[in-house]
């Protein structure tokens, strides 16, 4: 990340009394591609902080109504992600310990180097993108970076127009059904453009209460509520410069569409009891396993915010209709579960083929969640047919197709007796043997005949 564009586009308040020094500190400010508030005192200060979110408050020590001290105290109160700077023509060692103690982010002696004084803000300011992505990187986007693994022509069609989805800003909604990849497509799209630098913010709509959910998107100011003991920044502010994932939007409350269709036409968003708008910079990716248009013709979603949304929409296709991608998947999950437990796993060709035939109406997180139980519970590296959970390998649930033979009936009941008994003599063929009463030897040749 670099510091020109870190510091461009930073709103900074200035707070100065001598109108000739802060005319000259704003011009500099500004020709570093900074928006600049000024106050001429203290007390003007504090009501720019109340209306507006800064990066950083640059004060002086000593103004009429409120000084530097008592200032500093209230942004802390307000709003505890600002950073603020400490000027003063008056003071020493034990003035500059006294400010930082109070949360002052700097302290600058008068008179000083401009220059100087444009290092620290830029300094500043690189820290808090650091740890903004930092955070942003720690709470949303832990594993889901990961490549979309997949040959098939609906996998690739998709990738194709990811790559395409990609170079806009456009609003995307991706849908399909549940354990699909749906968050792997919406990280994808941000991570190829032009916004991946920028901060990833993932929200599940799903997940959060009602009553707290607008505060948590659009944030709120001191007092908004019972427990709003200071300003807090929302997600969407968060995800300035960088790009919002809203996960199961067609769970969202009526209300809040009301107010997202705003936030994405204006690009601005108003804090729950804030004073003004807040313009904001993120591009919006949704995502939902509903029918949104279902939910529009039940009344349930507005038809003007779908509309909104589908700007350009990306359907994820189900595991069911690309099964020719579940060798690549299994490979790559079995890959990830034999770093985790030291012993490198490998499928049978007949486990594969009993997994390649399952239809998967938990989809790829379904596929994910078999691979990694058979490799937890295996006891040789090779994953036999007999490993895999029994609704998938050895329940075999009567035809009822009323044509069914006698000799159908008896071989799909003998199947499911030589797997429920390689399963529980974990694979050995000479104790399943013994357990069904038969010989090793014709183990062995219904074990071909039935391709297990």
């Amino acid at each position: 990340m670099t510091s020109v564009n870190t510091a461009h586009g930073a709103r900074i308040l200035l707070a100065e009394d001598d109108e000739i020094l802060r005319i000259t500190l704003s011009d500099s400010l500004k020709k570093n591609g900074w928006i600049v508030d000024e106050a001429s005192d203290g007390k003007e200060a504090l009501s720019f902080i109340k209306k507006n979110t800064y990066k950083l408050v640059l004060s002086d020590i000593r103004m009429p109504g409120l000084d530097g001290q008592q200032l500093l105290t209230k942004i802390k109160d307000l709003a505890p992600g600002t950073d603020v700077i400490l000027m003063t023509a008056y003071g020493g060692t034990e003035d500059a310990v006294a400010c930082l103690k109070l949360g002052a982010a700097d302290y600058i002696l008068k008179p000083f180097d401009m220059d100087d004084l444009l290092i620290r803000i830029k300094r500043l300011l690189e820290i808090q993108e650091i740890k903004v992505k930092c955070s942003s990187l720690e709470e949303n986007c832990q594993g889901k970076r990961k490549p979309i693994v997949g040959k098939s022509g609906p996998v690739q069609a998709m990738l194709k127009l990811i790559s395409q989805v990609a170079l806009s800003d456009a609003t995307v909604l991706v849908s399909g059904e549940s354990g699909t990849g749906k968050e792997l497509v919406a990280a994808a799209i941000h991570f190829g453009s032009k916004r991946a630098e920028g901060p990833y913010i993932r929200i599940n709509c799903a997940a959060i209460p009602e009553g707290l959910m607008e505060s948590e998107l659009f944030g709120h100011e001191k007092g908004a509520f019972t427990g709003a003991t200071s300003r807090k920044i929302g997600k969407f502010e968060l995800a300035n410069r960088g790009t919002i994932l809203l996960d199961e939007i067609g769970d969202m409350p009526l209300e809040l569409q009301a107010k997202l269709l705003r936030v994405l036409q204006e690009h601005e968003i108003e804090r729950v009891g804030g004073a003004g708008p807040v313009p904001i910079d993120a591009r919006v990716i949704c995502a939902t396993a509903k029918k949104l248009a279902q939910e529009v013709e039940a009344g349930k979603f507005r038809e003007d915010l779908f509309y909104r949304l589908q700007v350009i929409p990306v359907e994820v296709p189900p595991l069911r209709d690309r099964k020719e991608d579940i060798g690549d998947l299994c490979q790559s999950f079995l890959a990830e579960f034999s770093r985790e437990r030291g012993m490198e796993f490998q499928l049978s060709d007949e486990a594969l083929g009993i997994l390649q035939s399952y239809d998967y109406p938990g989809n790829v997180r379904e596929l994910k969640n078999i691979i990694e139980r058979v490799s937890v519970l295996a006891t040789s590296p090779v994953i036999e047919a007999w490993n895999l959970p029994p609704d998938i390998s050895g329940s075999f649930e009567p035809d009822t197709d009323e044509t069914m033979t006698l000799s159908v009936a008896v071989a799909n009941a003998e199947k499911a007796c030589i797997v429920k008994a390689l399963r529980r003599t974990e694979g050995n063929k000479t104790e399943a043997s013994a357990l069904l009463g038969i010989s090793r030897k014709n183990l062995w040749e219904k074990l071909k005949t039935y391709k297990l």
